[in-house]
């Protein structure tokens, strides 16, 4: 069964928001720890801090590369911002937490600079924070052909 596609493209970012029922710093734990990113994206190594590289294991894609990816901004428990060049292209990576009564929301936004890989990476996206989500909750991981290409076209329609 495909899930629903929820990001939504605003010029040339693309946003993608979940919601937690758990306090903002557990979340931002599954942001920023790396034996928790291992659960849902991979791990990291290296000393982070604004402005230093780390390298990020992609452990879910083919090969399980790693990648240098610099920490742009680093604000503890609101707002973590990367960035990332690769073969595919530039990334630019901004998440943003909030709490309200007991939820936590994440509001991810990749900030493209182009669109014309959209419908790729928006459902890639949805894949990757709905991992986050089923790591964060003990759930099984959800299964990437449920994904893509099943969530291309609502991502392509928005250009």
């Amino acid at each position: 069964m495909t899930p629903t596609p929820t990001g939504r493209l605003f010029d040339r970012d693309l946003v993608l928001t979940r919601t937690f029922r758990a306090p903002i710093a557990d979340v931002w734990a599954s942001l920023t720890e790396s034996s928790r990113t291992a659960r849902w994206f991979g791990p990291w190594r290296g000393d982070a801090g604004p402005g230093r590289t780390i390298e990020v294991q992609m452990a879910y894609e083919e090969d399980a590369p790693w990648m240098d990816m610099t920490i742009e901004a680093c604000e503890p428990p609101n707002r973590l911002t990367v960035s990332a060049v690769d073969e595919d292209g530039s990334w630019h990576l901004d998440m943003a937490l909030s709490e309200s009564a007991g939820v936590t929301e994440l509001r991810f936004t990749h900030h493209l600079t182009a669109t014309d890989h959209v419908g790729e990476s928006g459902s890639g996206w949805e894949y990757y924070l709905d991992a986050l989500v089923a790591a964060h909750t003990g759930r099984p991981r959800p299964n990437f052909d449920d994904y893509y290409p099943a969530m291309k076209e609502h991502f392509e329609a928005q250009r």
